[in-house]
């Protein structure tokens, strides 16, 4: 039972992990998007993209660098293109939202926007974090490798026998 809880708590840890990157990457992506939004004359979506591009290169540096720094580090370019990727249909999923709130339903008071951007952004986190952690910040093969072996001996000894092939 105790691998499964030791599971759990690392799950626990980098959901917290995540989310802290996260939130950190919500207020720069709406105070990018409500600076840009107020100091330029760009429609409300083409201002949100400009936030979310900078809140992903910052939300980037974040998950290296702290949620995801024990992960494998090898093929950085590979990462790198795999986050980028999901970034950009994240990207599209915030601000999907955004726009069919936008010009789908006519709600474009700086109010609205905000609340269609703040919706976007949880929709689209969704879909990052169980893509991020399941393509992008790949567990490092001696962590799992570390895992069946606790798990292996912990287990009662004749347990193992019966399983083993003569």
């Amino acid at each position: 039972m105790e691998p499964r809880s030791s599971g759990l708590q690392r799950l626990v840890r980098e959901v917290a992990k995540f989310g802290t990157v996260g939130v950190a990457g919500i207020f720069v992506n709406l105070g990018v998007f409500n600076l840009v939004r107020h100091a330029s004359d760009l429609p409300v979506v083409r201002a949100s993209i400009i936030a979310t591009v900078v809140a992903i290169a910052f939300n980037y540096v974040g998950f290296r660098y702290w949620t995801y720094r024990d992960r494998d580090k090898g093929g950085r370019t590979k990462e790198l293109s795999l986050f980028l990727f999901f970034s950009a249909i994240g990207l599209i999923i915030e601000n999907g939202v955004l726009y069919l709130a936008t010009y789908g339903f006519g709600w474009d008071s700086p109010l609205q926007s905000n609340v269609f951007k703040f919706v976007g952004i949880g929709v689209a986190t969704l879909f990052r974090f169980w893509s991020y952690r399941t393509w992008v910040f790949r567990v490092q093969p001696s962590h799992e490798a570390e895992s069946i072996l606790v798990a292996e001996s912990k287990r009662p000894h004749s347990e193992q026998k019966s399983q083993r092939v003569p």
